[in-house]
């Protein structure tokens, strides 16, 4: 155990901060009611925030810890700070504009308990309307991943995205897949001592995915499961910009040379870079017209 790391608890909770406002705060007050009887070691780490959210939940709940990184590293070196720092058999990483809605932490990782090769289960999550986000899904094909990207933002009932999503399950039941939003996962200390911590060379987005394939090759199942509920505002601390859509494709360009570029597949790869900074792009004049730019 690393120095400074408290006594195991049940379960420790991981929330990585970057000017969230008093969505971080709202975060914490829903762990701390989902906790029941479970001892929780709630960990905030802030990646430099400026807008005083960090010290505010730190204010209006003493008991949880604080760590300050000095520094943007990005959500998954932010993420792997709070694991090191804490002893739990199970981490609960939860993105500070997301709530736990429903069930509790007992419950949901109970489920854990009772599959002992789940090596990370992920709730429902709905949209803050209360519709049901789409977590849980495949990885998808080449031609899939191709299609959903470019039609996805404007046709999103098209054939490539509902495939991709997994449309058609209602997801009320239990479900082994291949992904999990990574706003809200449970994740078990023993697969990540196999297969390692987040790659902090993605600096946000597709870091779970990629979590998750090697997961998946070491071995460990990924579950999906409704016992546990969570509303997730999305995009609090990082608004719709051509930057973040710009760092999108970079992460994705990045888990498809780390996991698919092997052999001839590596010819594909300026193709790819091509591909993604153009749909970059066309996403963000998208959003650029249709007023939907934060910053």
């Amino acid at each position: 155990m690393a120095k400074d790391v408290p006594p195991a608890a049940d379960v420790a909770v991981v929330i990585v901060d970057y000017n969230a406002g008093e969505y971080l705060t709202r975060c914490v007050d829903s762990v701390l009611a989902a906790a029941e009887d479970m001892t929780l070691d709630v960990v905030v780490v802030d990646n430099d925030s400026d807008d005083g959210s960090a010290r505010a939940a730190k204010s209006a709940h003493p008991e949880i810890r604080l760590i300050e990184t000095g520094e943007n590293r990005g959500f998954a070196a932010g993420v792997n700070v709070g694991i090191r720092a804490t002893g739990a058999p199970f981490v609960f990483v939860l993105n500070p504009d997301a709530e736990i809605s429903a069930g509790t932490l007992a419950g949901f990782t109970k489920i854990a308990v009772d599959r002992p090769r789940a090596g990370a289960i992920g709730p429902l999550v709905r949209n803050p309307d209360g519709t049901i986000y789409a977590s849980g899904r495949v990885v998808p094909s080449l031609g899939t991943a191709v299609g959903h990207a470019f039609l996805g933002p404007f046709l999103p009932g098209n054939r490539w995205s509902r495939a991709y999503r997994m449309e058609g399950w209602d997801r009320v039941s239990e479900r082994e897949v291949d992904w999990i939003s990574g706003s809200a996962m449970l994740l078990r200390r023993a697969a990540l001592d196999q297969v390692g911590l987040l790659d902090e060379r993605f600096f946000l987005y597709a870091e779970d995915v990629d979590l998750f394939a090697r997961l998946r090759q070491g071995g460990w199942s990924i579950l999906f499961t409704p016992e546990l509920e969570v509303t997730h505002e999305g995009g609090v601390s990082t608004g719709r910009s051509r930057r973040m859509h710009i760092e999108h494709s970079r992460s994705v360009y990045r888990y498809f040379e780390k996991h698919h570029a092997h052999g001839r597949r590596r010819l594909l790869l300026p193709f790819a870079w091509l591909v993604l900074r153009v749909r970059a792009e066309v996403v963000s004049f998208r959003d650029l017209m249709m007023g939907r730019v934060r910053r």
